[in-house]
């Protein structure tokens, strides 16, 4: 029976789970709730097997994402960008990403980082292909790299936004959809009321799994699944239906990853 809609998580580790029944379960749980696109962010060298494997079990419901994300950026992230380079030719990717800032874990690694995400940005413009920003405690630091590099080949994702209402407009004006996740279900978090604000035009939907499990599962374990409370949350800001929410932000996402 055709879906009455369909929603986008255009951002979930969901390949943690591969050739487990969790991951078997999880996915017939995304399909009950119409959740059947699912885009896959690797973080490392080592998290490329596992994201192509269950690319490879579940074809008609996941693409991957290639990118060294910054909490992986050490002394040896040109080997690493080496080895994922070396990957993104051999496979069909859809984004460069998880790539990104991230000064709450080390600061120390700024330098290095920066100079990662020019090496990835400039692999996405020839690729055409957009990028998944990670920004956390970096929203300065992000836009200033966004700032530099900035032309018409430069788009994509900021992953997990979780910046005020004027950070939004710059993302979106930088040519940016911003990543809407669990935290807008969050009572004290404060994007609810930004999202409220942002036309669905500019928004696409992910939940980070298995991080930032929304309410009512806040402090468990996130999945895919559970993409639903955050397209319901959304539309209860936007006073819309969850199919309308679930049509734009597809809609967004297929602009996005060219499918």
């Amino acid at each position: 029976m055709q879906s009455p809609y369909t929603l986008t998580d255009t951002h979930t580790h969901f390949y943690y789970s591969i050739h487990t029944e969790k991951m078997v379960q999880q996915i017939q749980r995304c399909l009950d709730h119409h959740i059947e696109r699912l885009f896959l962010p690797n973080v490392d060298s080592e998290s490329i097997i596992a994201v192509m494997d269950t690319v490879a079990a579940y074809p008609e419901y996941c693409f991957p994402m290639l990118g060294l994300h910054p909490c992986s950026v050490k002394e040896n992230y040109k080997d690493e960008l080496a080895t994922i380079e070396k990957a993104i030719a051999n496979h069909k990717i859809y984004a460069i990403g998880e790539i990104g800032i991230d000064l709450y874990w080390d600061k120390s690694t700024l330098p290095w980082q920066q100079d990662a995400f020019r090496t990835q940005v400039a692999w996405a413009k020839e690729l055409g292909l957009p990028i998944d920003i990670h920004c956390r405690e970096a929203f300065d630091e992000t836009f200033e790299l966004l700032d530099e590099l900035q032309d018409d080949k430069l788009f994509g994702i900021f992953h997990c936004f979780t910046g005020n209402l004027e950070q939004a407009h710059r993302a979106i004006d930088l040519g940016f959809k911003l990543g809407i996740g669990g935290v807008v279900t969050f009572k004290k978090a404060g994007l609810d009321a930004v999202v409220k604000e942002i036309p669905l035009e500019h928004l696409v939907l992910e939940t980070d799994a298995p991080y930032l499990a929304p309410v009512p599962y806040r402090g468990k374990e996130n999945e895919s699944s559970y993409l639903h409370y955050i397209a319901e949350k959304v539309a209860d800001l936007h006073e819309t239906s969850i199919e309308e929410v679930a049509r734009i932000t597809t809609l967004n996402s297929k602009s996005i990853f060219s499918i």
